[in-house]
Formats: C-alpha cells, structure tokens, sequence
C-alpha cells in the first residue's frame, strides 16, 4: 500500500473528505506539527544553521535517514519537511510493501517532476525492514534525484541500511524528549484546537505519570491521553486513577529527582549485591515502569560489576556493558530484557570487593603523600642524554626471563612492597590468588610457598 497524503484536491468533494478524515484520525496524528517551529525536542538538529533547517528554508533536493527511538518525530519531520518545501508526501511502509510499490511511487514522482517541476518526499517507514534487493530499488531514485529519500529507521542504520543508499543520504540522530518537552506536547494537545480544544483538564500528578509512562516517546504521550479523556467523566479533570484505568498501568510511586529514586536504586545494587536474583529483578521492573532512564540503570550496573564482582567474574563487567550499549541501540520497551539478562548474570555472579579495596587503598597511599621519584632503571631512556642520568640503567626486560617475569622493583620506596590487591578465594579469582602469589614472590626475590 503506498499512502500519498496531502496534494491538491481533485474535485470538490476531496476536500470534505480529507477533513473527515483528520477529524477521526489520532491525537498523535492530528497534533503533528505544521512547521519546524512547532517541532518540540532535536533543538540539535533544528536550530539555526543545522543542516537540516538549512536544507528545508533552501530547498535543495536532499535524501535523509532519520534513526532514533519509536516517538521521537522521525514521520513528524518528514512531513514538515514536505510542507515547508511544498513537495509531494508519499509514504511507503516497509513493512506492507515492496519493490512493485515502491517502483511505482518512483515512476509517479518521475511523471510528476518531468511534468511540472513538482517535485517529491518519498518517505519509507521503518527503512530497515527493507531486505537488500528492495533498498536497492530506491538508488536510482535518490541518485538522479527523482525524489527527495527519507527513511526512518529505529535500527542502527549501518547494520541496517545498505551502504550505497547510506553513503547518498544525510544521517540524523533523533534524541527521546525529555520531560520538559513531553509536557509541553501534552499541555499543547490539551489546549489547541486540532487535538482536544480545551475539553478535559489534566491533573498535574496525572501529567507526571503520563510525563513517566511515556518513557521520551511523544506518541505514547498522546496516545495515552487521547484514551484517558474517553474514560474521564464529563467535566472532570484526568486524574491519575483516570489515567491507570485508559492505560491500564499502575502509577508506581517513584520520583525521579527524591527520595523513591535513591531508596529503589540503593535496594536494586544492595539485592545483586546479595545474590538475590528474584527482588534485583523486582526493582528492576518498578524502576522502568516508573519511567526511569534506563541508561541510568546501565550504569550502576556497570559500576556494580567491577565494584561487587570484579575479578571473581570478569565477564560481568563485559555483559554490564553490553546491555548498556544494547539500551542505546535499541531502547525500551526492548531493551528491559538485555538489561534483565545483566541483572541476572551479576546478581547470580560470585562476588569479590577486591578490585574497589586495591583501589582505595592505593588512592589513599597517594593523597597521604606517598608517590616518591620513579625509580631510575623504569625511567624514559629514549630521548638524547637519558643515559647520563642513569635513565633505563639496570632494566631488565621481562620477556627475557623464563616464565616472562623477573625480580625488579617496579614501585616508588615509598610504597615498594605495599600490597593493595588482596583476591578472595570466591569464583575465578581463587584462580587469581595464586597467580598474585608467585607473581609477587618472584618479584621480590622469594620462594613461593
């Protein structure tokens, strides 16, 4: 199916029509804005001298591929760009249609550039879905400009887009709104006359809620308000058991910015910290449903991998890490499973505050004052003049010795033969803590026990 939307009437009755048809459409569609200026959020990619404004107020053909998460105005723009430059807006979806779709949406446009002049935004939704022979379609077109390419794509664009069409189209990154703009998309549906004109009043913890379940998604914010003003009682305000009734979502308490947000983070580490798998995941779910920013989440997991694990399971750390790069690459609602797998593995983890003690103690050594002068044989012999100051001398190479390890002293006096790494016998550190041992009793000059 290829949807072309907003050319000029054709007779008398399309106009009537159209405007029924807007009539009955979504919130989220009927308050799509009319303009740049009406766009809330991507203030990066909009402001003065962006290339995309400079683009729009030029107009000069472009190809474009906006990637970012579901709600963030990736349609939005491709409409406004086609409004503000006066082209035609054809909409294809990559996932009803194909290159017989697509072919003829380029014929159209060719007829209608050759004709008059005319030309078109060719907008194909969820680009990625596209497999390679139908992304292939789109290269003459974009390349001899027959149309105006924008595709929209939640997907990393280069695991996802062909090279050729990529390497033809201007990348742009949309952002999740935050809070601040979620609200004022919300209060402008409340008021203007395209969306509900006044009707139904919000309640200010009703929006907050809203403001959370919408997660930085503009769409879900609308959507979630349009079926809270069918529940709400004529002349009654949408309070937050108006809102848990349209959307059937309890509104956890939880704030962001007080004390909920420290005490549900502080119990979520304490439980992995424990190794209770079942209550970590507890607080994981209260913390996304909340709305919580799941890249927060990412990092204290991270941080809770070297802090809580470390050494006893190096591959925590590697699993932490990647749910945090799957949170930016895929974004909720999905990513709550990669972050649930992290939360698994630390939480079933064996645990070791090794790596946070050598640390701390040796941080602690340094303020105190104990740092000395680098001894001289470790010193830079490279530059001319090192060997008259007995820079290197005496440096014995490691990967000459047997073992590749040798008696040498490596730390300032002041702190040689401190200790700050002390492994526990928990997980694969046990295995650690004899490699330390002969390590150090090689070093130093001793047998090992």
């Amino acid at each position: 199916m290829v949807r072309k939307e907003h050319e000029q009437a054709d007779s008398l009755f399309d106009t009537p029509a159209e405007e029924a048809q807007q009539a009955n459409a979504p919130l989220a569609v009927r308050m799509r804005p009319r303009g740049l200026d009406e766009v809330v959020g991507q203030e990066h990619l909009l402001g003065p001298g962006t290339p995309l404004r400079q683009l729009v107020e030029r107009d000069v053909p472009m190809s474009l591929v906006l990637w970012g998460p579901p709600g963030t105005g990736k349609t939005t723009l491709a409409y406004v760009v086609s409004q503000a430059t006066e082209r035609r807006f054809v909409e294809i979806s990559a996932v009803t249609d194909g290159v017989k779709q697509v072919r003829a949406a380029i014929d159209v446009a060719k007829r209608e550039l050759g004709m008059g002049g005319r030309q078109t935004v060719l907008f194909v939704d969820e680009v990625h879905r596209f497999n390679k022979a139908q992304q292939d379609a789109l290269l003459p077109a974009v390349e001899n400009r027959w149309v105006s390419f924008i595709g929209a794509t939640t997907e990393n664009p280069f695991f996802s887009v062909i090279s050729p069409l990529l390497s033809r189209s201007l990348l742009l990154t949309l952002q999740p709104l935050g809070d601040d703009q979620l609200r004022a998309v919300i209060r402008r549906a409340l008021t203007d006359e395209r969306g509900l004109g006044g009707a139904v009043e919000l309640a200010q913890p009703a929006e907050d809620h809203l403001v959370r379940l919408a997660g930085g998604d503009a769409r879900r914010a609308l959507t979630y308000l349009e079926a809270a003003s069918y529940v709400a009682p004529n002349g009654a305000p949408i309070d937050v058991d108006v809102l848990e009734k349209a959307v059937d979502r309890a509104a956890v308490r939880y704030d962001r910015e007080g004390d909920q947000h420290y005490d549900v983070i502080s119990a979520f580490i304490k439980s992995i910290r424990g190794s209770d798998v079942d209550a970590a995941l507890h607080y994981l779910a209260r913390m996304i449903e909340a709305g919580e920013d799941p890249r927060f989440i990412a990092r204290r997991l991270i941080v809770h991998a070297s802090e809580d694990i470390g050494m006893a399971d190096p591959t925590a750390l590697q699993t932490a890490t990647a749910a945090a790069h799957a949170v930016e690459f895929v974004g909720l609602p999905e990513a709550r499973i990669n972050l649930a797998q992290a939360v698994i593995h630390l939480a079933l983890a064996p645990k070791s505050n090794a790596v946070i003690r050598a640390i701390t103690e040796a941080s602690g050594d340094v303020r105190r004052g104990l740092v000395g002068p680098v001894p001289p044989h470790l010193r830079d012999a490279h530059y001319k003049g090192a060997a008259k100051l007995d820079h290197g001398k005496g440096y014995r190479y490691a990967h000459d010795f047997p073992g590749g390890v040798v008696e040498q002293q490596y730390a300032p006096d002041a702190v040689n033969g401190r200790e700050y790494y002390h492994p526990t016998r928990h997980g694969m550190e046990a295995r650690f803590s004899d490699v330390v041992e002969r390590l150090r009793a090689v070093l130093r000059g001793r047998r090992a026990d």
